[in-house]
């Protein structure tokens, strides 16, 4: 494993998604050169923890990209946006269709989508797409770009093993086994889309991109990163990871640290379905 840099968050009060976070706040110094001098910023977060999304502000501010990425944005939602300027967190939403996504709520992403002027480019793979990779492969849904970007190939047998057995525990061990593949496959399709929305940013503006993701999709060793290395190695590619009371899975360029998120045990959903 790559030498992790382990930093540790301020604890804030939430009160700070009211202003700006002020550079130097939360990430270090060496880490923001770091930063700047990529072409791709893949800032990797806990979709629910508002401490990750303050560094994400303070990240995008400095780095001033030329384009962002995101994962929780459709192409249909960025070319809405695009047409249409939203001055508040409700036009936003309603632009975005945010309600509908079924993301935490868009108070948490609001400052990030404020810190930059740069052009949006959605990389969400909406529901139905998502269902139609569940039923017949996440390489078909891809279409022509599937063998580009490699989803006909089969992952090796001991990193297809080692993919589901971190889907199984993600879902608190309550999933079949036969639902494990499908789970790695959609992974792999969101990590695709995710790519090509980058690459397309890339050379429609030049760059720098920042994108913003779940960790998942942000590690070096598996995620976003993987794709990047074979298409267009030439890149230069920054990963910052967040971690959750220093527990994170996967590789990363540094790792920041914050305290968990208050949230509900997510293991009582599949309780109650048993």
């Amino acid at each position: 494993m790559r030498h992790l840099a382990i930093l540790t968050a301020a604890v804030l009060s939430l009160t700070f998604l009211t202003r700006p976070v002020l550079a130097g706040d939360l990430i270090p110094d060496d880490i923001l050169a770091q930063m700047k001098d990529a072409d791709v910023v893949i800032l990797g977060e806990v979709h629910d923890n508002p401490l990750h999304h303050l560094v994400q502000t303070e990240a995008i501010a400095d780095i001033d990209p030329s384009a962002m990425v995101w994962e929780m944005v459709t192409e249909e939602g960025a070319q809405r946006l695009a047409q249409t300027a939203a001055s508040n967190p409700e036009e936003l939403s309603r632009i975005l269709r945010w309600a509908e996504t079924g993301w935490p709520p868009l108070s948490m992403y609001y400052p990030v989508f404020q810190a930059s002027e740069a052009p949006v480019y959605g990389a969400m793979v909406p529901r139905a797409a998502a269902r139609a990779a569940m039923e017949r492969g996440a390489a078909t849904t891809l279409g022509a770009d599937a063998a580009r970007y490699g989803l006909n190939i089969p992952l090796a047998p001991e990193d297809q093993a080692a993919r589901e057995a971190e889907q199984l525990a993600a879902h608190c061990n309550a999933l079949p086994a036969e639902a494990l593949p499908q789970l790695v496959a959609i992974q792999r399709l969101r990590d695709a889309v995710l790519t090509r929305a980058i690459l397309r940013a890339i050379d429609e503006t030049g760059g720098p991109v920042a994108v913003i993701t779940g960790n998942g999709h942000a590690r070096k060793d598996q995620g976003i990163p993987t794709f990047l290395s074979r298409l267009r190695p030439g890149l230069k590619v920054f990963v910052l990871g967040q971690s959750e009371d220093g527990v994170v899975t996967g590789e990363f360029d540094a790792v920041i640290d914050s305290p968990a998120a208050e949230r509900e045990d997510p293991c009582k959903a599949f309780e109650t379905q048993n």
